[in-house]
């Protein structure tokens, strides 16, 4: 989606309780690896570091304090090389069933239950067939979320080869979108580029011309329906075996679970059938959307020169999320509460990625780092109240200017 001009009275800064606060500054951090940040607004979220004072802005060409900008740059680089260490100690000391067995098991479970789903919409009962919508809701989003989210980083498995093979089925037959493009944008764009203005500022998720209630509350429903479309439409950027490839897979998904409807769930009309399909489909659509807006859009923006480097980069524009059970089961632990930790170490598991998060939440703290945190309740509040500002209007570029 286009971003439109931004206000340029509107104050730049921290927010607080829905306060706005002095905005902190960076100097000297232009790092050519093009990463963004920004500073989560709502209650219970801490935006900037203790001892940031505000300075001011130096250009790229600007050379009046010498070697400062380098060594800043060095202190951020031994920052996240010791953070890295702490985090790789724990990786190597943790088995098999640790880094990939969890979610893998979480997976195979999903699989499982899905005849059980098939069968209880059989039934005539409201009770049972309620049931066989929930678990075949719960079900799909959890193959096309968090297989597919960890297929796109390789998480599932250590081999290239197998990884490739779990991308296509988790992103090309579940989630009928195509590999090349889910990898580009999500891998390459949102995590190269995290709220980098332009690139990774999340403005494809923005809908300027829908109303806030529309946005937040009814349009989540068309999800299952527009995943496709767009998927199509970005086959015009791939070659034409994997378009081609995409396209059966596609089908196949699609098709199978319309096959299984019909003569295992025995709906007797083709248009019964594909409402049954859209509701399941769309039945966590509304969490999936606010959870990929609360966790970035409302955090400081950048320009694609003008921004920290990577540790601060992340601790500043991610945002985490309190722990829930079926969330955490459906999207998994690196996209709700641990999605701090995932943008740091984007390669773990989401079984991983809770194991690290004490590590890295005190280890941030200690170095007197952001440490992102806020309810799902208070983010909903936040952008029901700012939605003109955060999801119509272009946001500002935050200007970082020193890290004392």
């Amino acid at each position: 989606m286009p971003l439109e001009d931004g206000d340029p009275a509107r104050p730049r800064g921290r927010q607080v309780n829905g306060e706005v606060r002095a905005t902190p500054r960076l100097r000297g951090m232009e790092d050519p690896s093009l990463r963004g940040t920004t500073a989560p607004g709502g209650s219970r979220t801490e935006v900037m570091a203790e001892g940031w004072e505000p300075g001011p802005a130096l250009g790229d060409g600007d050379a009046t304090l010498g070697g400062a900008p380098q060594r800043a740059g060095q202190h951020e680089e031994a920052l996240m090389t010791e953070l890295s260490e702490l985090v790789q100690k724990v990786v190597k000391s943790s088995s098999w069933w640790e880094r990939h067995g969890v979610d893998i098991s979480i997976l195979a479970c999903s699989f499982l239950l899905l005849p059980a789903g098939f069968l209880c919409l059989r039934s005539a009962q409201a009770i049972p067939f309620l049931v066989g919508i929930l678990t075949l809701g719960v079900v799909h989003h959890t193959l096309t979320v968090k297989g597919s989210h960890l297929a796109s980083h390789n998480a599932l498995t250590e081999s290239k080869s197998w990884g490739k093979v779990w991308a296509i089925f988790f992103i090309e037959l579940c989630s009928a979108f195509t590999v090349e493009q889910a990898t580009y944008n999500h891998v390459k764009i949102h995590h190269g580029y995290t709220n980098v203005i332009g690139l990774g500022d999340s403005s494809t998720w923005k809908l300027p011309f829908l109303n806030r209630y529309v946005y937040m509350f009814i349009a989540p429903l068309a999800v299952p329906i527009l995943t496709p479309l767009v998927a199509l439409d970005l086959l015009r950027n791939v070659e034409w075996k994997a378009a081609l490839r995409t396209l059966c897979c596609m089908f196949l998904g699609v098709y199978c679970h319309y096959w299984l409807l019909l003569h295992v769930s025995g709906f007797q009309s083709p248009w019964s059938a594909l409402l049954c399909m859209l509701l399941t489909r769309s039945l966590l659509a509304h969490p999936y959307i606010h959870v990929n807006i609360f966790q970035h859009i409302g955090l400081p923006m950048f320009a694609a020169d003008r921004k920290p480097k990577r540790i601060h980069l992340m601790s500043l524009g991610v945002l985490n999320l309190p722990r829930n059970a079926l969330l955490d089961w459906s999207f998994g632990h690196s996209l709700i509460s641990c999605h701090v930790e995932h943008h740091l170490f984007p390669s773990l598991s989401d079984n991983m990625c809770l194991k690290i998060k004490p590590i890295v939440s005190q280890y941030l703290k200690q170095k007197k780092l952001p440490y992102n945190e806020d309810t799902y309740s208070s983010r909903l509040q936040l952008f029901l109240q700012r939605y003109e500002e955060l999801m119509v209007h272009a946001p500002p570029i935050t200007e970082l200017v020193g890290i004392q």
